[in-house]
């Protein structure tokens, strides 16, 4: 069974920092293109940051630029999200998703989703 499991999130505060993890299991996701989403409450769910298989290619949303990082270790089978400079706005359910299309990314075509972990940003 294809699983993917988010872990990390939690409450911090405004201006601190979080890092989530995306462990796969059930499959290699070596030749998948990963990544992360998250869903406000009351809000659509969005893309944040992709990366490609090889780890070479790297996207993300306007909003986060420069403040999150997104990695993977294709041995260990997991993507990682590092958030720093948190804010408010980034209160949310950050999902993980792969799928074999690096250009699927910003639409979300993907084959495969966690089930989220909650990031709560106090101000």
């Amino acid at each position: 069974q294809v699983q993917l499991v988010e872990s990390g999130g939690g409450l911090v505060q405004a201006g601190g920092s979080l890092r989530l993890s995306c462990a796969a299991s059930g499959r290699t996701f070596s030749s998948y293109a990963m990544g992360w989403f998250r869903q406000a409450p009351g809000k659509e769910r969005e893309f944040v940051a992709g990366i490609s298989w090889s780890g070479g290619g790297q996207t993300y949303a306007d909003s986060v630029k420069g403040r999150f990082t997104i990695s993977r270790d294709t041995a260990k089978n997991t993507m990682y999200l590092q958030m720093a400079s948190l804010k408010p706005e980034d209160t949310a359910v950050y999902y993980c998703a792969a799928g074999p299309r690096y250009g699927a990314l910003l639409t979300g075509d993907l084959d495969y989703w966690g089930k989220g972990t909650l990031v709560t940003v106090s101000s």
